[in-house]
């Protein structure tokens, strides 16, 4: 059996509570997601871990607390790595 892509796009901001998710999808919608991010210029980390936890969550939430430190990570290496 194929494994199927997840993609998950995140924000934050520091008047925020927590990272919000803004894109979730699988396999076509992922591939999407990561196009239109890399046609942006966005950075594109791979962590399945954390798209399979955010796969739960509603476009337009904020992420939950059990995902935090793994959106933290990422955010802190594309800010990092990103610009």
């Amino acid at each position: 059996m194929k494994k199927r892509k997840l993609a998950a796009a995140i924000a934050y901001s520091p008047e925020d509570p927590s990272p919000q998710l803004l894109a979730s999808g699988r396999d076509r919608q992922a591939e999407r997601i990561i196009a239109i991010a890399q046609e942006a210029g966005i950075e594109v980390v791979e962590d399945p871990a954390l798209a399979s936890m955010l796969d739960s969550v509603k476009p337009g939430d904020f992420i939950p607390p059990w995902c935090w430190e793994a959106a933290a990570k990422i955010l802190a290496f594309v800010c990092k790595y990103g610009e």
